[in-house]
């Protein structure tokens, strides 16, 4: 395979609580976005609340899914950028600052990858490492809101950027994963981060947006203004809390609450009488109203949780763009007014509809994690030696670029680090 052909395809790995997913994508040279030729799913049960709890059943979760994604799409799959979930996963701020050295003093590429990697030179917590660097903007001799300052001239030039932590524990441990199934991880990312891109159009990055995603045991969230990062979390919380919490309300098996949570149960105030199917031969029935209660009464812990992310950066009630939801509990009926009425924000089910698909049946809300993955694998370019990557404002919104300049950048800066 041409390391032109082999750059063409794109693949996005996540790694889910439940489930991992794959997603292949292939640029065409008049094309400026991948089309999805292939995804896939296997279910997974060696992770516990976002972090990998048996090293070889989620290896072998990962080989399965991406197996059938090869088969699918006709392609080897030797490396992929893949998602890290958990707890563990926080974003902090932090400042660089340089001194412009050469003759000119004009602002070369050099000068700002030296300035966003200053901003890492920080006291980070015990056993955590940086994965991703956001800028977000900089300063130049005290002129500021600078978004990209290549360029221009100057002697002091300071970033502000938003960096994303994982622990160390849990990388070693995805890496093991990773070895067992014989892939390289390109970049690596969270859900929330990746979904906004599959998801999200330039007008809601720039007015403010927030992107929940809400998996089986955590929900991450994103939040992007003026097309930045401005914040990041993982709240140890999701979709098998409430299927425990219908479990137990409804004095029923788990496997019997996880059917009327996925077939039956919804936020609406209209839901009400008594609701039945069949299992196994066997009538079940419940209490609508008592259902409506339960999952409505989780719901709004985490929504309350995803408010005080909110509230840490001054955005509660504050966001144009409001939320947008994806992952499998996005598609509870009744979530978005719910979400209306307790965040006092707008509200919609996100789609990755940018995306063109070659093949069918691919679930927008539950598969945009991964399809932001591929789109990252692509915008991220080939994978470096850093051991994190940087991502300048100019290239997160990458909807403000050509393609081939974003590219272009990317190449550049990763012939830079392989020197």
């Amino acid at each position: 395979m041409s390391s032109e052909e082999k750059f063409s395809y794109f693949v996005g790995l996540d790694i889910g609580t439940t489930a991992v997913r794959c997603v292949v994508g292939e640029l065409t040279p008049d094309a400026n976005l991948p089309s999805i030729i292939a995804f896939s799913e296997a279910p997974n049960g060696g992770m516990r609340k976002g972090n990998v709890a048996h090293v070889e059943e989620v290896a072998q979760a990962v080989i399965s899914a991406v197996t059938e994604a090869e088969r699918v799409s006709g392609r080897q799959i030797k490396s992929a950028t893949i998602n890290v979930n958990g707890a563990h996963v926080q974003g902090i701020n932090s400042k660089g600052v340089i001194a412009i050295s050469s003759p000119d003093r004009e602002i070369a590429v050099d000068d700002r990858l030296r300035a966003e990697e200053a901003a890492t030179i920080v006291q980070l917590p015990a056993n955590k490492n940086i994965i991703q660097i956001f800028a977000k903007n900089y300063r130049l001799d005290g002129q500021e809101n600078i978004k990209d300052p290549v360029g221009m001239h100057g002697v002091r030039l300071e970033v502000d950027t938003h960096i994303l932590l994982a622990s160390a524990p849990g990388l070693k441990m995805l890496d093991q994963v990773l070895g067992q199934a014989e892939l390289q991880a390109s970049h690596r990312s969270v859900s929330s981060l990746a979904a906004a891109e599959a998801v999200l159009a330039r007008p809601q990055k720039e007015s403010g947006v927030a992107v929940v995603d809400i998996g089986a045991a955590t929900t991450n969230v994103v939040v992007i203004e003026d097309g930045e990062v401005e914040h990041i979390a993982v709240i140890p919380m999701g979709g098998t809390h409430i299927t425990n919490d219908l479990a137990i309300g409804l004095k029923t098996d788990l496997d019997v609450a996880d059917l009327i949570k996925v077939k039956h149960a919804s936020l609406s105030k209209h839901v009400s009488g008594e609701g039945s199917f069949v299992k196994n031969g066997e009538e079940v029935r419940f209490d609508r109203e008592m259902m409506r209660l339960i999952a409505e009464a989780r719901v709004e812990e985490i929504l309350e949780y995803v408010d005080k992310e909110f509230k840490k950066i001054h955005r509660s009630r504050k966001l144009p763009g409001g939320v947008v939801f994806v992952g499998g509990t996005a598609k509870l009926p009744g979530l978005v007014d719910f979400a209306k009425e307790t965040l006092q924000l707008p509200a919609r089910v996100g789609s990755s509809k940018q995306v063109s698909k070659v093949v069918d049946g691919l679930d927008d809300q539950i598969f945009a994690p991964a399809v932001g993955l591929m789109l990252l694998d692509m915008y991220l370019g080939p994978a470096t030696v850093s051991s994190f990557d940087e991502v300048s404002s100019s290239l997160f919104a990458s909807v403000k670029a050509p393609l081939n300049s974003i590219l272009g950048q990317l190449k550049r800066k990763s012939n830079k680090l392989n020197q």
